[in-house]
């Protein structure tokens, strides 16, 4: 995969949340780990990434705008709302009221917490500057974070193979912990 399919699919899957983009990072980052210009490659994936990121979060973003602005609506952001139930938009306009654009940060880092924050963000007409100064340091975030386990994936093994295999793992494990996380929790609380 090359940077510039990899800029084109980080961004779409800031658009559309169903690629999954963190083990996209993750594979990129171990080839670049095995390739011979070792520190520049890891170093562009993340870049890439990063900027990928955000450029795909600043285009979602504006389409929000558009649509919390807009007298009918937007299907853009009823895609968005139907995608964060209520109780987690709740949650993440508290966290947004009591801690600011720092939410961005961590809803970034967390599966699933990214879509919720934004709407919340959306409904409280946060202005897309600010949206943009909390959104940039996310998404430094969350490139060096699946790079990392890109890195650690091929550093534990000879082959670039198995290191993608382990990140794709371990990210796709990261991304389903939280829905089954939620489940088990809602089970237990029903007799």
């Amino acid at each position: 995969m090359g940077y510039p399919a990899l800029f084109l699919l980080v961004a779409l899957g800031a658009l559309v949340p169903v690629i999954p983009t963190g083990a996209l990072v993750s594979t990129a980052a171990v080839v670049a780990f095995h390739q011979q210009s070792l520190p520049f490659g890891v170093l562009l994936v993340f870049v890439v990434a990063a900027v990928a990121a955000f450029a795909g979060d600043m285009a979602l973003y504006w389409l929000g705008q558009r649509g919390v602005r807009s007298r009918g609506g937007s299907r853009w952001l009823e895609a968005l709302r139907g995608r964060a139930t209520p109780e987690r938009l709740a949650q993440a306009q508290r966290k947004l009221d009591e801690h600011g654009v720092l939410v961005l940060v961590v809803s970034r880092l967390v599966p699933a917490g990214r879509v919720p924050v934004m709407l919340a963000c959306l409904l409280a007409r946060l202005p897309l500057r600010r949206f943009a100064r909390g959104d940039a340091p996310a998404c430094l975030a969350w490139a060096a974070t699946y790079c990392l386990i890109g890195i650690l994936g091929g550093s534990l093994f000879s082959e670039p193979w198995k290191g993608v295999a382990l990140a794709v793992a371990v990210t796709l494990l990261i991304s389903a912990a939280p829905p089954v996380w939620r489940r088990l929790g809602g089970r237990r609380g029903t007799p």
